[in-house]
């Protein structure tokens, strides 16, 4: 009996365990397949342990240096760079406009002065009837100009004579008159060219400019400046206006748009140093022509003016100063006189620069200023633009006043 019932014990247990076989290899029949990537992934590789020989490096193609791809950002960056070397590109000099005939093509500037003294004088002349109170009434349009006295009492006694000897006055006729009294009374044989010509020893043209502030004298020598290189000059320019800040600044400017080197020295230091430098560099360089700047001080100070004096006189250590200009504001009128004396006595004044003479009826003052100093007026200054500073010509100049 014992052995019947240990018979049927094993007889379960081994029925148990068959069928536990039966399920565990359906349940592995009903679990997914591998991916194919898992399947291709190769295994990670172990690091060789002792003993054991080290896998062979991995063959990679070999590429050349036109091969490689570079990154987006360094290409990126190529370009930025590219657009900074174009940035700081130094731009194109400028070509300033020639100076023969540059006051014919400015004659439109001068509207002012033509309305109240070429065409006032004109229409007063073509009054039938020529009595005292005319006569009076062109008197005060020559002296309201700035034409100053005397010459105003010379040009009217002329007139007077021309007109009662002409009779019968056609507006050709009075025209022409008018034409060559004026340009007569302004003077035709100064000489008013700019002495700008290298010295036969190689030695720079020297050219001091000086006026007191607000006449725009730094302004005047930059255009000066175009005007010397419109007419074939090398230029050296000098800022030796050290107390005004931005004046070197606005010199250099000016120098850089045309090719002129400015030399300057630091903001309050000596101007006849800055001065004698220039002309130092000019010689250097093998420049035609010096071009300096001088403070725009105020002429009722001695002091200062003493010190224009000696910026002369240490240039002229290097030989003499060829030409003197004094920049005078137009529309000061007999102010301008006033100033022009002072300088006078400082400075051998050259030539006299009229500034501003597009913005005032006091056109007359071209013939007050050169009786007053002896000296021709040798540019004018007809607008702000860069080439509106004109060589000055009598006739042209007449031209323009009296109008068409």
């Amino acid at each position: 009996m014992e052995y019947v019932i240990l018979a049927v014990v094993i007889a379960v247990i081994a029925i148990g365990a068959v069928a536990g076989l039966v399920v565990s290899g359906r349940r592995r029949k009903e679990l997914p397949p591998k991916s194919a990537s898992a399947t291709l992934a190769p295994p990670t590789p172990s690091e060789p342990q002792i003993g054991e020989e080290a896998a062979p490096p991995r063959a990679e193609p070999v590429q050349t240096v036109e091969e490689v791809q570079l990154p987006e950002t360094v290409e990126a960056a190529e370009v930025a760079e590219a657009t900074v070397e174009e940035a700081v590109q130094v731009p194109a000099l400028e070509v300033p406009e020639p100076t023969a005939g540059r006051l014919v093509r400015l004659r439109s500037r001068l509207s002012r002065s033509q309305n109240s003294l070429g065409k006032g004088l004109l229409t007063l002349l073509s009054r039938e009837r020529l009595d005292e109170d005319t006569w009076e009434e062109i008197e005060e349009t020559l002296l309201v100009a700035d034409v100053g006295v005397a010459p105003t009492q010379e040009l009217v006694e002329r007139l007077r004579t021309r007109v009662k000897v002409l009779g019968t006055r056609t507006p050709a006729e009075l025209r022409a008159l008018l034409h060559e009294e004026l340009v007569a009374l302004i003077g035709t044989e100064a000489d008013r060219s700019l002495k700008t010509a290298k010295h036969e020893d190689g030695r720079p043209a020297v050219l001091l400019v000086v006026g007191v502030n607000g006449v725009g004298k730094t302004t005047t020598s930059g255009k000066l400046g175009r005007v010397l290189v419109a007419d074939g000059r090398t230029v050296v320019l000098g800022a030796a206006d050290t107390f005004r800040a931005a004046a070197a600044d606005q010199l250099q400017t000016w120098g850089e748009r045309v090719g002129a080197r400015t030399v300057r020295g630091p903001e309050g230091g000596d101007p006849a140093s800055v001065a004698f430098d220039a002309v130092k560099e000019g010689i250097a360089e093998g420049a035609d022509t010096v071009l300096i700047d001088t403070a725009g001080r105020l002429h009722t100070k001695t002091g200062l003016m003493d010190e224009l004096g000696k910026v002369k006189r240490v240039v002229e250590k290097h030989g003499p100063v060829d030409e003197v200009l004094l920049v005078l504001d137009a529309t000061t009128g007999q102010n301008g006189l006033v100033q022009a004396r002072v300088f006078a006595e400082v400075v051998d004044i050259t030539g006299i620069v009229l500034t501003k003479l597009d913005g005032t009826a006091k056109g007359g003052i071209v013939v007050a200023v050169q009786r007053e100093l002896g000296v021709p007026v040798k540019l004018i200054g007809l607008g702000e633009g860069a080439d509106d500073l004109a060589p000055f010509e009598p006739a042209a100049f007449v031209d323009a006043l009296i109008g068409d």
